[in-house]
């Protein structure tokens, strides 16, 4: 990663309702797991994968999507879903000794809920990456939708997720900021017409650039040292 990265806030005349967090890599340091458990997966199989290629590939597409990516071929829903669980199951068992959340997320997911904003979360998990993640880090209160890749909607970079979890929230896109670690999700968010803060624990701001971002940061602490939630207009009752 280059320099640390900073928050860039222009540009953001939209009053803010609602924060959408992506979770892998956003909320939770989990992507080194990831990576590690496709490692796993695939030796297995006695498979040779490019690991980095794959990331860039899948990291923000649902388990269907990703297990196609790496098969190169078209798979039945049954044959997904079991391939999905197989290494969804690896990637827990790696990571929940050494868990981490990304620096200061739940300070700052505090902090958001204590200036009125609602809370969704949209993800490319499936429901066990999910439990397994809020199991761990117990935010009180809990969000108020959780829209996952395992629900029947495309992965990233198409806007669905980001979409649903608006419209359960009922918040207009255009009101909703997405925090995101990933490209897809910095560009699913654009698409759904929404801006977003990159998170910059797997990515440089470079690669999470576009119009839309209105601040790059490495992690939650950096954003709470710049007042970011000071500098957007939070809509008021």
């Amino acid at each position: 990663m280059s320099a640390t990265p900073s928050l860039r806030t222009a540009g953001a005349p939209a009053h803010t309702e609602a924060i959408i967090f992506d979770m892998d890599g956003t909320m939770i340091h989990s992507m080194p797991w990831h990576a590690q458990a496709w490692v796993e997966f695939t030796r297995r199989r006695g498979m040779h994968i490019d690991v980095p290629d794959l990331m860039a590939r899948t990291t923000g597409k649902n388990g269907t999507e990703c297990i196609v990516e790496l098969l190169g071929r078209a798979v039945s829903q049954e044959e997904a879903d079991a391939l999905t669980h197989e290494k969804e199951t690896i990637y827990r068992e790696l990571f929940a000794p050494r868990f981490a959340e990304v620096a200061g997320f739940r300070a700052f997911a505090a902090q958001v809920h204590a200036r009125g904003l609602k809370v969704a979360v949209g993800t490319a998990g499936d429901i066990g990456n999910v439990e397994f993640a809020l199991g761990h880090l117990a935010l009180q209160p809990a969000p108020l939708a959780i829209v996952r890749g395992d629900e029947g909607l495309p992965g990233k970079p198409q806007p669905a997720i980001f979409l649903e979890a608006a419209r359960r929230i009922g918040v207009a896109p255009e009101h909703c900021i997405v925090f995101e670690d990933a490209p897809f999700g910095i560009e699913a968010a654009r698409r759904a017409g929404m801006r977003a803060v990159a998170i910059c624990s797997t990515h440089s701001a470079d690669e999470l650039a576009g119009p839309h971002v209105v601040a790059a940061v490495r992690d939650y602490t950096e954003l709470m040292n710049t007042d970011f939630l000071e500098s957007i207009h939070v809509a008021t009752a």
